[in-house]
C-alpha cells in the first residue's frame, strides 16, 4: 500500500473513531447515559467529567438520618458544562461512598438522545410512536409515564395536561395530548 492510501485509510479511520465517540457522549439506552453506565463508580464521574464541573449536595455523615421523621437521604451529584450549563444529576446507590455505583441520572441538556431520538426536546406523541408506556402514575404535578424498554421515567407536567397542579385525578395515557412536552428524563441504573 502506497503512502498516500495509508494516511488516507488512517485518517478515515480516526474520523469514524471520533463520530463514535461523538455519539456514545450523548447516547441514551437502557444502563446507559453517554458514558455512564451501571459499572461506573461515583469516583469515576471526576475522570469522565474532567473537562465540566461537578457539584455535590452530600448528606451528612453526622446527621442521624433513621431517627428523623422527615430526611433528604440522597447524595448528589450535578455536572455542569464550564459554561454553567447542567447536563444531568447523578444520584447514587449507597449514600457518602465514592465507590459506589449509580443509582440514577437525571438529564438536563437535549443533545442526550436515544437511538430513536427521544429527548428532552421530544413531545408526547414521539414518546408513544417509538416507546411503549409500561404504566402511567399520576403525582400531585405530573404525570409519570414508565418505560421499561430504558428502564426510564419520564415526567409530564399537568399543566401540559390542561389539568390544575395538585389535582388528585388519576391520568390514562389516552388524556395526555401529543404536544405535551417532558419536564424530568430519568434512566435508572438498577
Amino acid at each position: 500500500m502506497s503512502n498516500f492510501k495509508k494516511i488516507t485509510y488512517l485518517l478515515l479511520l480516526s474520523l469514524a473513531f471520533t463520530q463514535c465517540s461523538k455519539e456514545r457522549k450523548f447516547l441514551i439506552e437502557k444502563g446507559n447515559v453517554g458514558y455512564l453506565n451501571k459499572e461506573t463508580t461515583i469516583q469515576d464521574l471526576y475522570t469522565i467529567f474532567k473537562k465540566d464541573s461537578i457539584a455535590t449536595h452530600l448528606t451528612s455523615e453526622n446527621v442521624d438520618v433513621k431517627n428523623k421523621l422527615f430526611s433528604v437521604g440522597n447524595d448528589e451529584y450535578e455536572v455542569f458544562l464550564k459554561n454553567g450549563k447542567k447536563l444531568l444529576e447523578i444520584v447514587p446507590i449507597k449514600q457518602n461512598d465514592s465507590l459506589s455505583k449509580i443509582k440514577s441520572v437525571q438529564i438536563f441538556d437535549p443533545r442526550f438522545k436515544t437511538d430513536k431520538g427521544l429527548s428532552l426536546n421530544s413531545n408526547f406523541k414521539e414518546i408513544n410512536e417509538n416507546y411503549i408506556i409500561n404504566n402511567v402514575e399520576t403525582t400531585l404535578t405530573s404525570a409519570t409515564l414508565f418505560i421499561d424498554e430504558l428502564n426510564a421515567t419520564i415526567a409530564i407536567d399537568k399543566k401540559d395536561l390542561g389539568l390544575n397542579s395538585f389535582s388528585r385525578e388519576e391520568i390514562t395515557i389516552d388524556q395526555i395530548p401529543d404536544l405535551a412536552k417532558i419536564k424530568y428524563f430519568t434512566i435508572w441504573f438498577n
